[in-house]
């Protein structure tokens, strides 16, 4: 079984210098396949710089990020462009999809990059968007664009999903709905997903619960019994 594994991470910015911030100090956690984590802390807590070096988007001061045995920490530019595009599938706050591409032909465009893709319109139905396919962004209410963003980010069939803030543009209903999706999207092909959080009430959902503060990790949880999203506080 494939494994996530964070060993003494750290980012420090402006290192040596007289405004040196240290951003990430010392994490270390490891996350079995299929997962379904929640990374919570509160603005300025480090866990944007960890959700980026998890991503392959920014490159850790020192220790070692092992994912499909290899370290990232140690990957080039170009291998970390490599990584992005096959390894990690990325849902934001916001949808960033092209507005003038169908639902459809964002997630093909996602696929047509990736290495061994699911079948895109497969995964359209599977969010719920069969009869919304054909449909430009304009055209589909926050809710629809953020199933479009996670059906994109699946059929690239990634090792890890990474989510921002995924219910944070929603109104309550439809996070509850992106939510129990992403549960179910984790359950259903084994994915390990992490959601990045400040809300404390998506915590009660994930099976694993790692809190941030100050760049270090101030409580590292198992959840045995996960609510399911219809049944937290919103």
């Amino acid at each position: 079984m494939k494994e996530i594994k964070v060993q003494n991470l750290t980012k420090i910015y402006n290192q040596n210098q007289d405004n040196e911030v240290v951003a990430l100090n010392d994490v270390s956690f490891t996350l079995p396949q299929g997962t379904f984590c929640v990374i919570l802390g509160a603005s300025g807590a480090g866990k944007s710089t960890l959700l980026n070096i998890l991503g392959g988007m920014d490159k850790a001061t020192s220790g070692s990020y092992i994912i499909n045995d290899k370290d990232v920490v140690k990957f080039t530019s170009q291998e970390l462009a490599v990584f992005r595009r096959h390894d990690i599938g990325f849902v934001f706050q916001f949808y960033n999809l092209m507005p003038n591409l169908t639902a459809l032909e964002n997630v093909e465009l996602a696929a047509s990059v990736a290495l061994e893709p699911l079948n895109s319109e497969d995964i359209i139905n599977q969010v719920g968007l069969k009869d919304r396919k054909n449909s430009f962004p304009s055209q589909m209410s926050g809710g629809e664009q953020q199933r479009v963003a996670i059906a994109r980010a699946v059929t690239k069939n990634p090792t890890l999903l990474l989510c921002d803030e995924p219910t944070g543009a929603l109104d309550s209903k439809t996070g509850e709905q992106i939510l129990t999706l992403l549960h179910d999207v984790s359950v259903q092909y084994n994915k390990t997903v992490i959601i990045v959080t400040h809300n404390s009430n998506i915590a009660e959902c994930a099976s694993r619960v790692i809190k941030i503060s100050d760049g270090k990790i101030i409580e590292d949880k198992i959840n045995d019994k996960p609510k399911k999203p219809s049944e937290i506080e919103w």
